[in-house]
């Protein structure tokens, strides 16, 4: 069991749940890297997620350098692609996007990566990534050529996330898509991890910290927040979620 798999399964045990932030190479200016950082840090995130599904800026190594400068949370790679690798990061969340029927995104991507991973010495947490309907078609979605599950289908929902775990995958990652209209409905939360022994991760479309809270509530191992403080870089709001996730 890798070093950060266990980090993230102390958070788990000792908070409850995990607050992961994620930041996108394409979103942030290099300059204002080390900033995130410190906020993130102050805030009470647990870790750091860096990706996104497309890649315009080559400075991926510099951006994850940067936050590695200010911070001793742990940056875990979020890759929309087998290009999106560094060895500068801690770890790589090892997705297959379970839910799709395009084996691109199910296997061809990783075992474009795998060869580069390894000789990074990177640690991989395998992850099951399950994308759910969130009321807009997102760029994971149009990218991956890949239907969401529809909202109202928990069962279908479990089902791959389950699939997931008898595969091996380490984490669960139920995904609305970045700026996703509606967040992962609780009662689907709630349906997966009563079923799944794995880790929950849910992220998309979570806007507040009182709906952060209650995915919690629902069954949320890790909840995963991206363009809201992208968006505000407000260190008050980082410590509301915080709050919110830690005191479920």
């Amino acid at each position: 069991m890798g070093k950060i798999y266990q980090k993230l399964l102390r958070v788990r045990e000792e908070k409850g749940a995990g607050f992961l932030v994620l930041l996108d190479p394409d979103e942030i200016p290099l300059a204002e890297i080390e900033h995130h950082a410190e906020m993130a840090e102050d805030g009470g995130v647990d870790g750091l997620l860096v990706g996104g599904s497309l890649l315009f800026s080559n400075n991926f190594d510099d951006f994850i350098a940067g936050l590695k400068k200010r911070t001793k949370l742990p940056v875990i790679i979020f890759p929309g692609s087998s290009r999106q690798v560094s060895p500068m990061a801690d770890a790589i969340l090892f997705l297959s996007l379970i839910s799709s029927r395009n084996p691109n995104f199910i296997i061809g991507e990783q075992v474009l990566a795998a060869p580069i991973i390894r000789s990074m010495g990177l640690e991989t947490i395998s992850t099951g990534y399950v994308l759910i309907e969130s009321g807009k078609i997102t760029t994971v979605e149009y990218l991956s050529d890949s239907r969401p599950i529809p909202r109202d289908k928990l069962d279908i929902a479990a089902a791959h996330a389950l699939a997931g775990e008898y595969l091996g995958m380490k984490l669960i990652y139920l995904e609305g898509g970045s700026g996703a209209k509606y967040s992962i409905p609780d009662e689907m939360i709630q349906y997966v991890s009563n079923l799944i022994s794995v880790p929950l991760v849910v992220g998309g479309g979570i806007k507040t910290p009182e709906d952060a809270h209650r995915k919690v509530k629902a069954g949320a191992s890790f909840v995963v927040i991206g363009n809201i403080l992208e968006e505000h870089k407000d260190l008050t709001l980082i410590r509301d979620f915080s709050q919110a996730i830690h005191t479920a």
